[in-house]
């Protein structure tokens, strides 16, 4: 895991986070690096929208990380969430940008183990 943070933290790129509600519904959405943390998890922060009701029902989830370079550069994360919290301090010490709106948006963190990890393009 600690070769994975490394990855995320020296690289630039573009992140999406994929979902699917338990009827199988999809959604995808523009979602920044992950967070790694302590206990060996990865944790998003994300507000109470689609993304996070669709992890209510159904706990899989993909992260695509798309590398700013030229060609298809990245990484395919195939998590499971094994929890969530409302904590506002972490929240604010981890985050890594601010909106103007963060004071009064619901925020949780979000945490997932890793399942497989893969490249963006191929199965190897």
């Amino acid at each position: 895991m600690k070769k994975l943070q490394e990855y995320f933290e020296s690289t630039k790129g573009l992140g999406v986070l994929a979902t699917a509600d338990s009827n199988g519904k999809v959604d995808a959405a523009i979602y920044s690096r992950p967070h790694f943390l302590e206990e060996g998890t990865i944790a998003f922060i994300m507000r109470d929208r689609l993304t996070h009701h669709n992890l209510q029902s159904n706990p899989s989830a993909t992260f695509l990380f798309i590398e700013e370079t030229a060609g298809y550069n990245g990484k395919r994360l195939f998590l499971k969430k094994v929890r969530e919290e409302n904590n506002p301090e972490l929240i604010k010490k981890i985050k890594r940008r601010t909106f103007r709106d963060d004071d009064v948006a619901l925020t949780f963190l979000v945490y997932f183990t890793l399942e497989k990890e893969l490249p963006l393009i191929g199965d190897k």
